[in-house]
C-alpha cells in the first residue's frame, strides 16, 4: 500500500495525527469482548479465589479499567480521552472452560472509544494469564474483538460491517 494513501499521514506520506476538529462531540460507547481458555481446575480455583497470586478477576478487572484510561500512551493515535465510564464483566464458562471478558468504554469527545474497549479486554486477559501461568500451561487468549460502536462518524460502516442493520 502507498503510505501517501493513509488516513493519518501528513501531506508527505509520513504519520501524523488526523484532524477531528469538524467532529462533534458526542456520546460514544463500544464494547470489547475476549476469552481466556483455560483448564477446568484452573477455573475452579479462580471461582473458589484459591489462585497462589490472589484475587484474579479483582486484579484483571482493575488492570482493565486502568489500560483503558492510558491506551493513548501505548497507541500512538488514540487521542487522549476522559473517559466516563468502564465497565469490565466475567463470565466464568464451565463449558468452554475459560473467562469471557467484556468491556464497554463511555465517553463524550469528539472520538471514539473502540481502542479503549479493545485494550481493556486484552490487557484484563493479559493479567489473568500472568496470575495462571504457573498453574496452566495451556491457557490463551482467543477472539478479541469489537462487539459493539454507538455513535461517532463510522457507526453505520461498522454496523454493515458485523452484519447489522
Amino acid at each position: 500500500m502507498n503510505k501517501k494513501h493513509l488516513s493519518q499521514s501528513d501531506s508527505t506520506g509520513n504519520a501524523s495525527i488526523g484532524e477531528n476538529g469538524d467532529e462533534s462531540v458526542t456520546e460514544r460507547t463500544a464494547v470489547a469482548r475476549g476469552i481466556v481458555t483455560l483448564q477446568r481446575d484452573t477455573l475452579e480455583l479462580i471461582k473458589a479465589g484459591e489462585m497462589e497470586k490472589g484475587d484474579v478477576l479483582t486484579v484483571a478487572q482493575i488492570t482493565g479499567i486502568n489500560a483503558a484510561k492510558n491506551t493513548s500512551d501505548l497507541i500512538p493515535f488514540c487521542d487522549p480521552l476522559h473517559l466516563n465510564s468502564i465497565k469490565i464483566d466475567f463470565e466464568l464458562d464451565d463449558d468452554h472452560p475459560g473467562i469471557v471478558i467484556r468491556a464497554e468504554v463511555k465517553t463524550s469527545a469528539k472520538t471514539d472509544v473502540e481502542m479503549e474497549a479493545l485494550t481493556a479486554v486484552t490487557v484484563a486477559a493479559l493479567t489473568i494469564c500472568v496470575m495462571a501461568k504457573s498453574t496452566d500451561k495451556t491457557l490463551r487468549i482467543e477472539d478479541v474483538h469489537l462487539v459493539e460502536k454507538k455513535s461517532g462518524k463510522y457507526s453505520d460502516l461498522y454496523k454493515k460491517w458485523a452484519g447489522k442493520k
